[in-house]
């Protein structure tokens, strides 16, 4: 399951003319991605179809503004399968061309009630700031010549200090509405030669000018009042349109669902159109086929174009590893783990797909260090309630519920209750000391796993000096095993051990030479970044080893948080007890579980990830029938 699913490199020669009838019966088998290189023949250079698919942009562009206007459900099923040929083709563009024009009009005075309403909107919304002036706004707007009027913002905060400061410059400020920590005021006063030392303490204040747009010329209410009847007014004359445009497309329904299936017949022959070339009456198609699927499509091609074609298959060729495309996990309950691997990156052709790996490890990570049953089935029930909306993500909140379950029940702990259920195993925080070192043990086995994985990645495709002396590669694996091997015996009072010395030396120095070998620079800068290179791989196993211990760091912190939750409601009453409890377990799903669920993805991506997956692939992405336009 880890190994990706093996590819052929398929070659198809037919008739020009049967390009579509073999673009159909590709798009049946969902089997074939095209493969975009000109083929090694010269003289099958020409470029078919360029018309065909001049006229299906067009044509395609056409439908999707009619139904912009004019909602149409995508059909349920294919129907129907035929060749659309470039006079269908072209036929139908002339038709939706006209209908277009025709609806081009109801678009039009759509569009224009939009531009009244927004307009009409921004009136609302300017005239909410004058809400409470019962005063002709067109005389705050106009500057006369004995009197100076300034409408704005202020701070509260700055409110009495602008008021005490206008107020020493011989003007008056009146606020006439509070809205949170700001006030809109008006101030008055007279022209001269005050006016230029209210500027800077206007600025000081934090004060904010409102300007009053030209259309706001009388009472506030007055206008709301005219502005509601104009919205109401819109929503008529749109509710009208509306019902005109239904009339309208009344007749021609089953017209441009016709005319969705016929371009989604004739979007296959389209979407491989980068891919064809022809000389004539030859045409040449090639790409990748899964290999358990080219019999099927042998088979089909046969049917569709009576055995007047010819299909050579071979595997890929090493230097073209990177052009083969990688098909993706079909299990719905792995499929929300591919979604966060492909934010990663998608598996090259020939590296092993870590999908499977990381959500058996992610889940266990997951479940060990937030191990309990009730806040496990909350997680688990929220997930299946909530399935419509989070699509096809829902399987994976559904198995961290039932991982922290699982967990749950080995500590003991349910809603952070620990003398409820009898633990299978036993609660973390009752031997602190083996947690922390069941989290090092996990450590020294994931990365000894990314390690392996990274040394088949790169044997799969013949890179031996990277597998044997590459970054995580066999000499440092070598290396890594013998310090652990010391470690263990020293911490059991053996000591370090003759073998894993000798072993950390030679790997170490086999890891240097390699290096030195390597490095085109003088003496001393050699030497400086074997050495750098050197230390950088000892502390980095070491550092990566000691990262897993907030595996058991975060199971302890999740029993010593309902400690403190329990500890809390312990001071309260019977009703504040239990709201305690509820809240602190609230406080836990939210907090801690986000918390947990970024440190899961941390270890994943930068302790698995980064070892032995490139993530530069390719999905695969079968010429297929699509229901729908875009």
């Amino acid at each position: 399951m880890l190994r990706p699913m093996p590819m052929k490199h398929v070659r198809l020669l037919a008739l020009t003319e049967a390009l579509p009838q073999a673009s159909l019966a590709l798009a049946e088998t969902e089997s074939f991605h095209p493969d975009d290189r000109p083929p090694t023949e010269t003289q099958l250079s020409a470029l078919p179809g360029r018309a065909y698919r001049d006229l299906y942009s067009q044509a395609h562009t056409r439908l999707d503004k009619i139904t912009r206007l004019i909602p149409i459900e995508p059909p349920t099923a294919i129907g129907q399968i035929r060749v659309v040929d470039v006079d269908e083709l072209g036929a139908l563009n002339d038709w939706l061309g006209k209908r277009w024009e025709e609806a081009s009009s109801y678009e039009e005075d759509l569009r224009r009630l939009d531009d009244q309403e927004r307009l009409v909107r921004e009136q609302q919304a300017a005239l909410q700031n004058f809400a409470h002036l019962n005063i002709d706004l067109g005389m705050l707007r106009s500057k006369t010549r004995f009197l100076d009027i300034y409408v704005g913002m202020v701070p509260r905060e700055n409110l009495r200090r602008l008021e005490g400061a206008v107020g020493l410059a011989g003007y008056l400020l009146h606020s006439y509405m509070q809205l949170g920590d700001i006030t809109h005021v008006v101030i008055l006063g007279p022209t001269g030669e005050k006016e230029s030392k209210l500027g800077p303490v206007l600025a000081a204040a934090g004060f904010q000018s409102l300007p009053i747009p030209e259309e706001l010329d009388r009472e506030p209410a007055e206008l709301q009042r005219d502005l509601d009847a104009k919205r109401h007014s819109i929503a008529e004359q749109r509710q009208a349109l509306r019902a005109t445009l239904e009339a309208w497309a009344a007749p021609y329904r089953d017209q441009l669902l016709d005319a969705r299936h016929t371009l989604m017949l004739a979007e296959p022959l389209v979407a491989l159109d980068p891919s064809l070339r022809s000389a004539g009456h030859l045409a040449h198609l090639a790409g990748w086929v899964p290999a358990r699927a080219v019999k099927a499509l042998r088979q089909r091609l046969s049917e569709s174009l009576n055995g007047a074609f010819e299909l050579t298959v071979r595997n890929p060729r090493p230097e073209e590893r990177l052009l083969v495309p990688t098909v993706p996990v079909k299990s719905r309950w792995l499929t929300p783990f591919a979604m966060l691997v492909n934010q990663y990156g998608i598996p090259a052709y020939g590296e092993v797909d870590p999908t499977p790996l990381f959500a058996l490890t992610f889940l266990l990570m997951f479940g060990s260090m937030f191990g309990d049953v009730g806040q496990g089935a909350v997680i688990a029930g929220a997930a299946w309630w909530f399935r419509g909306k989070l699509g096809r993500f829902w399987p994976f909140g559904l198995m961290a519920g039932l991982a922290s379950i699982g967990f749950g029940f080995l500590y003991g702990s349910i809603f952070g209750y620990e003398h409820v259920l009898p633990a299978l195993w036993m609660s973390p925080l009752s031997d602190p000391l083996l947690m922390l070192s069941i989290a090092l043990g996990w450590g020294v086995v994931f990365l000894t796993v990314a390690c392996l994985l990274a040394i088949y990645n790169r044997l799969a495709i013949r890179n031996w000096p990277d597998a044997v002396f590459g970054h995580h590669g066999v000499v440092n694996l070598v290396f890594y095993l013998a310090l652990i091997a010391g470690s263990l015996q020293l911490s059991q009072g053996k000591g370090f051990g003759v073998m894993p010395m000798v072993l950390i030396v030679l790997s170490l120095g086999a890891l240097a030479a390699h290096s030195w070998r390597h490095q085109k620079a003088p003496v001393g800068e050699k030497i400086l970044v074997v050495f750098i290179e050197t230390l950088e791989t000892v502390i980095g196993y070491v550092s990566n080893t000691l990262s897993f211990l907030r595996v058991a760091a975060f199971s302890l912190n999740h029993v010593a948080l309902s400690i403190a939750v329990f500890t809390l409601a312990g001071m309260m009453g019977t009703f504040g007890h239990i709201l305690t409890v509820i809240l602190g377990n609230v406080f836990v799903l939210v907090l801690e579980g986000g918390i947990v669920m970024i440190q899961v993805m941390r270890l994943q991506y930068y302790e698995g990830f980064s070892r032995y997956f490139s993530g530069d692939g390719h999905a695969f992405a079968p010429i297929r029938f699509r229901r729908g336009l875009s």
